[in-house]
């Protein structure tokens, strides 16, 4: 059988691979110079380039290094530093590369962390005279944070101690010890001369005791990870578009699939709601429309049921790995803000799509990078490691890290700048837990009603909604509730006043026990399922509770979607730090009322005349 050359070519380019790796380690230690003289060795620079370099130097009176074939920058090259992640590319018999550069400065760790975040393996450069720093083992505990577990030690400037072998062991002792502490096993350690080429691309012959593998023997060792569209489907979602023109009745469901695939016909479950669906169609811009869309791609599709989806929730597959779900979670996180990581101080947690205020419940401990001590402390300084325990405002979805890098990867946000970073490792159990099961696979078995909210919201002329009028026992909460039922009815609208009582000596008859919590929590669970099924129904239901507070009405929101409840307070003595319309004192009931009215017409519950 003959074979010609344009075979052999192309059956050669569909075999490689490409691999994003970084290259880390403590300033000064000759990670571009290990770069400069891989992409020299294998001749993957441009033509002329290296000659161009040295002749630079030569005019200039410098000695050639070969970090100068990477230092681009002006001041990178005045100051001696890399300052930001430069990505460079060089190729082997089977791979092509790309390698990002980090800096080793520890002003410019955010840097690192953005190119390491990207890459698939690493080699973590240490000086083998000047030994084990502070960034080194800084550099090595946020790899592991970033997931990235493919680790070789690279032992640079053995030129520098005579290539001398028990340098090199004391370093291995070091180093192995520090990084067995983090749960990180490297794959191998290696001697190397940046400068003079010994084992990076070639075996050293000053070296003849070393018999592992060179710098690019173990590069094209690495692993790829498996493509991201063989895991399990996770899409955030950016946003909910409707379209009205021209009978277009179209919701699409908008973002990037972080990971796995979508096809037309799969059921789709969207956390932390538990709401089900199927994908009806995929949509494109100008395009036919796909039957399937994969990880990378920003994705639009419309469901088979019009459900209520926010931003924020995550649109995963019914046949796969669930995600985990609460508002409470252990985290590792690395710190960069001017202001030290503090208790109780708000923040803003983004994940996905998803924003959150949090707060940091506990520190855990902080890693000092330098002596690799545990400390117990009430804040984490910048450029320190920590583990800590956060406590969100609302429940969110995430995976773990060690399931789902993608997904458990959040920033946190303080004074509008991104002042830190980390991973997800622990679930915690939060207060609502008990509760959200049963939310959950509720929305799982609802059977839906061929009348959606939205054709009932058209016919009744509002929205559907839960209005809570909460104070303290005798302040006239109850006499505002019931003389709104009064009024919004003589306006021709849908809704129904239910006391407390309805409840108690009702749907709660088994469960009756005066000034038990336990109950008071089940019995305020049970209010928010019946309250659910009428606004389903298209209702605007209004209820009166005695001293609520926040756990109670995160409870509720856990059962109904807060968009859908409005919370008055009345009197002075409120437990709950946020409401949408508080009235001091009860003086005049309709007036009350009517400010009800009011803020139920700016909000939309039901429309404002003209």
């Amino acid at each position: 059988m003959d074979i010609c050359k344009e075979d052999i070519v192309m059956s050669d380019f569909k075999s490689r691979e490409d691999m994003a790796i970084t290259i880390v380690g403590h300033v000064d230690h000759g990670k571009s110079t290990i770069i400069g003289r891989l992409m020299a060795d294998t001749n993957s620079l441009p033509e002329g380039k290296l000659e161009q370099v040295k002749e630079n130097c030569k005019r200039n009176s410098k000695p050639f290094e070969y970090a100068f074939l990477l230092d681009a920058l002006k001041d990178e090259q005045a100051q001696g530093i890399t300052i930001d992640a430069a990505r460079c590319f060089f190729k082997t018999d089977i791979r092509d590369y790309i390698i990002l550069d980090s800096p080793g400065h520890i002003e410019f760790l955010k840097n690192m962390v953005t190119g390491a975040s990207r890459a698939e393996a690493a080699l973590l450069v240490i000086d083998a005279k000047e030994g084990v720093q502070e960034n080194s083992t800084r550099h090595g505990y946020l790899l592991s944070m970033l997931g990235i577990n493919q680790i070789s030690v690279i032992v640079n400037k053995m030129d520098l101690v005579n290539y001398d072998e028990k340098i090199f062991n004391n370093i291995i002792e070091e180093y192995s010890g520090f990084l067995e502490k983090i749960d990180v096993k490297p794959t191998s350690f290696i001697p190397v001369s940046g400068l003079k080429g010994d084992n990076v691309a070639n075996k050293s012959e000053n070296m003849p005791w070393y018999k592992g593998k060179t710098v690019l023997q173990q590069l094209d060792e690495f692993e790829n990870a498996k493509p991201l569209t063989e895991a399990p489907f996770r899409m955030p979602v950016q946003g909910v578009y409707k379209f009205t023109n021209k009978g277009d009745s179209r919701r699409i469901i908008a973002g990037t699939i972080e990971s796995g695939k979508v096809s037309v016909g799969d059921e789709i479950v969207f956390y932390p709601s538990g709401k089900q669906t199927k994908v009806k169609s995929i949509e494109a811009f100008n395009a036919d429309k796909p039957k399937s869309q994969s990880a990378g791609y920003a994705c639009g599709f419309t469901m088979t049921d019009q459900i209520y989806i926010t931003r924020g929730e995550i649109a995963v597959r019914f046949d796969e790995l669930k995600p985990q779900v609460s508002s409470r979670m252990r985290t590792n996180i690395f710190w960069l803000g001017k202001e030290p990581l503090t208790l109780g101080k708000r923040y803003l947690l983004k994940i996905g799509t998803a924003k959150i205020g949090m707060q940091v419940e506990k520190i855990e401990r902080v890693m000092n990078a330098s002596n690799l001590n545990n400390e117990e402390k009430t804040e984490v300084e910048r450029n320190e490691v920590a583990e800590c325990i956060l406590t969100l405002d609302k429940v969110i979805a995430f995976d773990l890290a060690k399931n789902l890098a993608s997904t458990s990867r959040f920033v946190i946000v303080d004074n509008y700048e991104i002042a830190g970073g980390g991973i997800i490792g622990e679930t915690l159990e939060d207060r609502q837990e008990w509760v959200r099961e049963k939310v959950i696979t509720r929305n799982t078995k609802w059977e839906k009603s061929v009348i959606s909210r939205e054709r009932r919201a058209e016919k009744y002329n509002q929205k559907s909604s839960l209005i809570i009028v909460a104070g303290t026992k005798g302040s006239g909460k109850k006499e505002v509730a019931k003389e709104l039922e009064r009024k919004l009815l003589e306006d021709g609208k849908f809704v129904y006043y239910m006391g407390m009582s309805n409840i108690l000596y009702g749907v709660d008859a088994d469960i009756k026990v005066p000034n038990n919590q336990i109950n008071r929590q089940e019995q305020i669970r049970r209010m928010a399922e019946v309250a659910n099924l009428m606004m389903d129904a298209g209702m605007i239901l209004i209820i009166n509770l005695c001293d609520l507070d926040k756990h109670e009405v995160d409870l509720i929101n856990t059962v109904i979607d807060m968009d859908n409840i409005k919370i008055v307070c009345i009197g002075e003595e409120q437990v709950i730090d946020k409401c949408d319309l508080c009235i001091p004192k009860l003086e005049n009931k309709n007036e009350v009322v009517d400010k009800i009215k009011s803020m139920l017409q700016e909000d939309g519950v039901i429309f404002k005349p003209y």
